[in-house]
């Protein structure tokens, strides 16, 4: 069943007993059919138009299944640009799906609280040998085991051919047929729910891809005032940009409501322009929170931005966009060059120690700074912020795939600083994301593909490949996007078994994801955490207490043992993680297994080079 209190008003509705609703908006357009092509009802219905460039048109005996396609006078017939499902592509028809008819599982579902989300970023496409959702669904007990709460989908939205990171979305309401297509979706997210796994939907609404792109015939959806790095950008504040805001407002509501998505990531909102009072990014997050209130379902909004903007997490009352969390780039930044020593591109700014410490403390590392990648002043304030309000990571599909030769830190990165970086995150008091096949070391590269058929475009592809991307280096030729044996060479193989060194790092990121469910681990008010900074040691250590519950958490970026003295409230404090163990690989660990603190007496701890330490404190004092 369809969640109920909301309704589509565009696309192809059914209308029970009656036959199927198609509206459209189309102000281009003097006159519009729709073309029944298969079903009860084959043949071409004049729409009548509305207020606005709307057309609709109620036809009998259309039903679940049949399929459709527009017509704008004489021009070629097009698919419904809110079609619900593309079985054969961009260009061809369109099919009518019911809502009504997937039976859903997840009654008792209600989502989980954000403080909770331990983030799986997964690409359908590539994270099992056959991609596609029903596949997907074999391992949600893997992830579960690992201890991940909350799982990301990059885009699904209908793109051309079949391989792609989903960001060339060109149907925005169409699950990717080769995916398995809407039912095969709302099978994946149902067994997500009844297995307790949150599923957060990356979608895209500051352009559409370039091939299929017909939606520009139909209405004025694109504006000449701004430009994005993708084409053109979208129109929501000029001339007839009402319909557009309902077209993608209704969109959020649609996977919502329809697919019971419990939260959206909003890819690069800082090339979502609109320069009206009331944002379109603030009207979003209202509604998210009217919705959150009517389905009683715990409902997000994280949005993806690089500018370290504030105003997207601040609250509507002081100016800000009421966005729930945003993913901070700068702290990934901070973590791979204090582990890689890289300065090409955007790495240039980064490199200091000081800048991990100020990541941990504020978020963001640029706050009003000068930047020498930007040729200017860069970045505002983060502090005081919940820390709930960033997703951090040491990888995702953007910091591996735009790399030169999609390399991934186990690539070129020893063992020790794999499980540091996995510890600086997981531990962190952010919201932490692990991207697929990282939790045990995954030696495949996740390249940039596409399986366009232009060649032209193709050909415009691979020259920004090899221009675009600084980061990383590669041994001979940078992998052409437009093969499929490069999409191949990205999928994962969770069937075989882990054995040596990926067995290890797997069995850290479970270790790490349990301690994240210690009650002081849920502690996300500034005033809760203490992070010190050790410059001459190059140790961040931070300190989270929740009631008698305490945990200090040490990482060290240095190349030698360091001594460092750390205040501990008065108690017994465990050693519950030393990186630098020999059960790890590493070189043993010199540190005490307990602690016994005195109120206000320093402790002498000895960490070793580039690892993690965890002491756990109960029944301590504050």
């Amino acid at each position: 069943m369809v969640t109920a209190g909301w309704q589509m008003d565009i696309g192809a509705n059914v209308v029970k007993g009656e036959g199927t609703r198609f509206r459209v908006w189309a102000p281009r357009a003097e006159k519009m059919s729709v073309l029944i092509l298969s079903g009860k009802a084959v043949g071409t219905v004049t729409m009548e138009k509305e207020e606005f460039g709307y057309f609709s048109a109620l036809v009998p005996g259309v039903e679940d299944g049949d399929q459709y396609i527009y017509q704008i006078a004489d021009q070629p017939p097009r698919p419904d640009p809110v079609s619900r499902f593309q079985p054969n592509g961009v260009n061809e028809m369109s099919q009518v799906v019911d809502p009504t008819l997937f039976n859903w599982q997840d009654a008792g579902w209600s989502g989980i609280p954000l403080e909770e989300y331990r983030i799986y970023e997964l690409h359908i496409g590539t994270f099992t040998r056959e991609g596609t959702f029903e596949a997907a669904i074999g391992f949600l007990d893997y992830l579960l085991e690992l201890g991940i709460s909350a799982v990301e989908i990059m885009p699904v939205s209908q793109f051309s051919g079949d391989r792609n990171w989903g960001y060339d979305g060109v149907h925005h309401f169409a699950p990717q047929n080769t995916y398995g297509g809407p039912g095969g979706m709302k099978r994946f997210v149902d067994a997500c729910h009844r297995k307790g796994l949150a599923v957060i939907l990356d979608v895209v609404y500051n352009h559409f891809g370039p091939e299929g792109n017909h939606i520009g015939e139909f209405g004025y959806y694109f504006t000449d005032k701004y430009r994005t790095p993708w084409g053109g950008a979208i129109n929501f504040d000029g001339p007839y940009s009402d319909p557009v805001l309902e077209f993608f407002m209704c969109n959020a509501m649609y996977w919502i409501n329809e697919f019971h998505i419990d939260a959206l990531r909003l890819d690069a909102v800082d090339w979502i322009f609109d320069m009206t009072p009331r944002h379109f990014l603030l009207g979003l997050s209202e509604e998210v929170r009217r919705q959150r209130e009517l389905l009683a379902r715990q409902i997000f909004l994280f949005a993806e931005n690089d500018t370290n903007d504030a105003r997207l997490i601040n609250p509507p009352e002081i100016g800000g966009y009421g966005i729930d969390s945003q993913w901070c780039d700068n702290f990934h930044h901070a973590l791979r060059t204090l582990l890689t020593g890289e300065t090409t591109g955007y790495y240039e700014d980064f490199g200091q120690f000081s800048q991990m410490v100020k990541a941990y403390q504020e978020a963001y590392v640029f706050t009003g700074e000068y930047s020498h990648y930007r040729r200017r002043r860069y970045g505002g304030e983060g502090k005081g912020q919940p820390t709930s309000k960033f997703v951090v990571f040491a990888q995702n599909h953007d910091q591996v795939g735009n790399r030169k030769c999609g390399d991934r830190l186990s690539t070129n990165q020893p063992l020790e600083k794999l499980l540091l970086a996995a510890g600086v995150v997981i531990l962190s008091p952010y919201i932490p994301l692990i991207f697929m096949g990282e939790e045990y070391g995954e030696r495949a590269p996740f390249h940039y593909f596409i399986s366009h058929t232009d060649q032209e475009l193709i050909d415009a592809v691979r020259k920004g490949k090899h221009e675009e991307h600084a980061s990383g280096v590669c041994e001979g030729e940078i992998p052409d996007p437009s093969a499929e044996s490069v999409f191949l060479e990205c999928k994962l193989d969770l069937i075989r078994k882990r054995e040596g060194e990926q067995a290890l790092i797997l069995e850290f990121y479970k270790k790490l994801l349990s301690l994240r469910r210690l009650p002081a681990m849920q502690v996300m008010q500034r005033e809760g955490i203490e992070v010190m900074g050790m410059q001459k040691e190059k140790t961040l250590c931070v300190r989270r207490q929740s009631g008698s519950n305490g945990v200090v958490c040490m990482f060290s970026f240095s190349n030698m043992h360091e001594d460092v003295s750390v205040c501990l409230p008065a108690g017994s404090w465990e050693k519950v993680l030393d990186s630098s163990d020999q059960h790890w690989r590493g070189s043993g660990s010199v540190t005490p297994g307990n602690i016994v603190a005195e109120a206000g007496k320093e402790q002498m701890v000895t960490i070793s080079p580039f690892s993690v330490l965890v002491y756990v404190g109960n029944n301590i004092g504050g």
